[in-house]
């Protein structure tokens, strides 16, 4: 089956706050059990010989929730961030953290740990975490578009083709993702990486994610090994 495991998969983790409903605890403590299974599934990541994950973390519609609950799950992230980064395993295992996003809209405490994260795991090779904060599909296309419409009129660039938009994308250096999960029930995207997603499976999980385990992981990636990709041909 090693050939059939996908070297890049992403997960849009939904259900957070239903999860927190059912079980009658504050939606901040459903965001805290999903941030903390986020550790569980790089690990998971590792076992199974997935060398690239991607979270979607935060959505740039999400800050229209208002600061009630924006303003505390910003201070949860903070937190949650500190504590991966102290985690020994993350050099241990000489994982790579990147955040993919418009990264400026954070709080700027939060802004400087990141950017001190990446900094820290910048020459790791062996393992891949990518995380998405205040990302939005169309607006990555949006910055693309105006990024290159700069460097075209400073001459940096001549015809735009496919190829050479794909180099102005957030995540310009990482490989499309083989397959995206998203857990809770729902199916759809919700414009997550829409440049890059165009071949990627896809596979929706009924349980709400602080809900999903290592089983419900296996049976997406037996899922993703029963398929055949054709790429159009």
């Amino acid at each position: 089956m090693a050939e059939a495991v996908p070297k890049h998969i992403v997960i849009i983790p939904d259900g957070n706050r239903r999860w927190a409903k059912a079980h009658r605890v504050p939606e901040l403590e459903g965001h805290r059990v999903g941030i903390d299974l986020l550790r569980s599934v790089a690990d998971w990541c590792r076992e199974f010989g997935v060398k690239t994950i991607t979270f979607w973390g935060f959505s740039l519609e999400n800050f229209r929730r208002g600061e009630k609950e924006v303003n505390p799950l910003m201070r949860l992230f903070e937190q949650k961030f500190e504590e991966f980064k102290d985690k020994s395993e993350v050099h241990k295992n000489k994982i790579r953290v990147r955040f993919f996003g418009r990264i400026d809209l954070l709080p700027p405490k939060l802004q400087k740990q990141l950017r001190g994260i990446e900094k820290e795991t910048e020459g790791y090779t062996d393992y891949n975490v990518n995380i998405l904060l205040a990302y939005g599909g169309r607006q990555e296309l949006v910055d693309a578009a105006n990024a290159a419409i700069a460097d075209a009129k400073n001459g940096k660039v001549g015809k735009l083709d496919e190829e050479a938009l794909s180099r102005y994308m957030y995540m310009a250096e990482v490989p499309n993702p083989d397959l995206i999960i998203r857990t809770s029930g729902e199916q759809r995207l919700s414009g997550i990486l829409p440049w890059h997603s165009g071949y990627s499976e896809l596979y929706f999980c009924p349980k709400l994610w602080p809900d999903f385990t290592k089983e419900d992981f296996k049976a997406a990636l037996d899922e993703f090994a029963s398929r055949k990709r054709r790429f159009g041909k």
